[in-house]
Formats: structure tokens, C-alpha cells, sequence
């Protein structure tokens, strides 16, 4: 397992952050969020009052923020310019900016050589909405996590404080259609790629149809 590579896309509130931790912890392989690091360039931009409607303003901008990410499926984590931004990126105000950072070019550009950088070798699960089809499209497995609209806004709901369902759902629409129109990487299932429907299943379950799937391709 020290050079296998699993990409693990789908879109908000699928499971692919617990099921992807999940299966990096049973493997003992690394873990990498890639929308984490999307989240951080959204924050330090946030923090700076750059205009997010402005793509030129980002893309101006977007090589300035010195990124850290560990890879512990244990404890993942994400620094910027050397401050702890685990928990500032998990806004809601990030999470409302994040598409129209993350659909700017030169944003893509930097992270997904990063992505590459930290992948290097293998030995890594590997989450996001591009991996399988432009970070790591050679991967040998590749899992696209999707569930009911209803389902996903549950989960973020249980996760965030101060929302509702129905504004969860809302806004994962809105992000969704964002993310799948965007012309830079657009949000898509790889053709190689298996799609696992966790609308009716709990973590573990997930995690063991994952480890199946895995054991079967390799």
C-alpha cells in the first residue's frame, strides 16, 4: 500500500472527508484535503479585504500565502504563513467564498502543483473534487462519493452551529452549480472512476465498501 494513490471526489456533505480519514487510518496511508487548501487561500484573502468578485485581484495575489498541510489522518491540519487556519477556514463566511476563489485559474494552478507535490510518491488518500480527473488522473482507485441533496444538508447541519437544513441545502445548491459550471477543473466523476451512493449508509459502512472497492482494484 506505500505507493497507492485513492482519489476520493464528490461534492459538500457526500462523506468524503470521514470516509476518506477512515480509510487512510485502516491503510495507514497519509491523508490530503485539497479544499482545505482552497479554504486557506480563501481566508487569507478574506483577511486582507481582497475583492472576491475581482478574479484579476485574486490571481494577483494568489502565489503570495505560504501553505502548510499535514497529512495524519488523525489530526490533519493547515497553516498559513505559519497560523494555525484549521478552524478559521471552516467558516461560513470562507465556505460562501470559497467557489469564486477556488474557480480562479492561477489558484488552481498553484494548488494543484502542490497537490502533486505532497502526493509524490503515493501512500495517500486524497480528497476533493478534481483529483480524478486533474490532480492525480492515474490513480488506481478512484471513488466518486455522491448522496440525496436531503441527506448531505443534514450532515453539514449536524456539523456547523447556528444553520438550518433548509439553508444548508440552499447553499450547497448554489455552491454545487458553481463548482460544476466553473471552466477551470469543473467538479466531475472521472470515467474510471467507481460512484458509491452513502445517502443510506452510516460511516463505518462507507469506509468498508471503500476498502472492498480498494482491495478489489489493486
Amino acid at each position: 500500500m506505500t505507493g497507492l494513490v485513492v482519489a476520493m471526489d464528490g461534492p459538500s456533505g457526500s462523506g468524503k472527508s470521514s470516509a476518506s480519514r477512515g480509510v487512510a487510518r485502516a491503510l495507514g496511508l497519509r491523508y490530503l484535503d485539497t479544499g482545505a487548501m482552497y479554504r486557506a487561500i480563501t481566508w487569507w484573502m478574506l483577511q486582507r479585504g481582497v475583492d472576491l468578485s475581482d478574479q484579476e485581484a485574486i490571481a494577483v495575489r494568489a502565489l503570495e500565502p505560504v501553505l502548510t498541510i499535514g497529512t495524519d489522518p488523525d489530526a490533519p491540519s493547515v497553516a498559513v504563513d505559519g497560523t494555525d487556519a484549521a478552524g478559521p477556514i471552516r467558516t461560513t463566511e470562507v465556505t460562501a467564498a470559497v467557489s469564486a476563489v477556488s474557480a480562479v485559474p492561477e489558484v488552481r494552478r498553484r494548488l494543484v502543483a502542490e497537490q502533486r507535490e505532497i502526493i509524490g510518491a503515493g501512500g495517500i488518500v486524497v480528497e476533493g473534487r478534481d483529483i480524478g480527473t486533474v490532480v492525480a488522473p492515474d490513480a488506481p482507485v478512484k471513488i466518486y462519493l455522491t448522496a440525496s441533496a436531503d441527506a448531505r444538508a443534514l450532515r453539514r447541519t449536524a456539523e456547523l452551529a447556528g444553520t438550518t437544513v433548509q439553508a444548508q441545502k440552499a447553499a450547497m445548491a448554489r455552491r454545487d452549480s458553481l463548482d460544476s459550471t466553473r471552466k477551470a477543473d469543473p467538479l466531475a466523476m472521472a470515467a474510471d472512476a467507481v460512484e458509491l451512493d452513502t445517502t443510506a449508509l452510516n460511516l463505518d459502512e462507507v469506509v468498508a465498501e471503500i476498502l472492498r472497492l480498494i482491495k478489489e482494484k489493486t
